[in-house]
């Protein structure tokens, strides 16, 4: 896993929590690295090791810490990305953009990386299907990122996200949804 995405967490964690805990989150995850090079490939297993830990720390569920983690990461992903975003882009055009933009260009960049591979139908200009599909088994992670969009194109109180298999399987399959604002 890309080294970014540890820098990244380590933040969510000391923004969260404090520095104090992501160094007993090393510790127990038997890790000795106290930073992440962003430029390095990292082992998926420090990225579970890390979660389990977390989830053990906080009583919260895997699947629970990583849609968190994946709502925290999309300022930044916006940002990194920003010049393959259009500007009229909503969230569920970002989705259906993301395959074939910034999963393409993270591919051809990082080589050794390999994010998920997501399938996306557009079943109208309301409603998507990602058929989210990777060894890594994170879909939790995905189903935070949409969320996170949802409040990023500030539309939070309109996106319903509905993952219809497990979140932790090599293929997860998330519906998303716009409603009419709320008034």
């Amino acid at each position: 896993m890309h080294g970014l995405v540890f820098t990244l967490l380590k933040r969510y964690v000391q923004t969260q929590y404090d520095h104090s805990t992501w160094v007993r989150l090393l510790e127990a995850a038997n890790l000795t690295a106290a930073d992440f090079d962003h430029k390095q490939v990292y082992p998926d297993e420090h990225m579970y090791a890390l979660v389990g830990q977390a989830a053990q720390m906080t009583g919260l569920s895997a699947d629970e810490l990583h849609e968190k983690f994946g709502e925290y990461l999309v300022p930044d992903l916006m940002y990194m990305y920003k010049r393959l975003v259009q500007p009229e882009w909503k969230t569920l055009d970002m989705i259906e953009h993301t395959e074939n933009t910034m999963h393409r260009q993270v591919r051809s960049e990082h080589t050794e990386n390999a994010p998920p591979v997501l399938e996306v139908s557009r079943i109208s200009p309301t409603e998507l299907f990602i058929d989210y599909k990777s060894e890594r088994r994170m879909g939790a992670l995905a189903v935070g990122i949409v969320r996170g969009l949802a409040t990023y194109f500030e539309e939070a109180d309109q996106i319903i996200v509905e993952p219809t298999t497990s979140e932790n399987g090599e293929q997860v399959r998330i519906r998303v949804r716009q409603v009419p604002a709320q008034s």
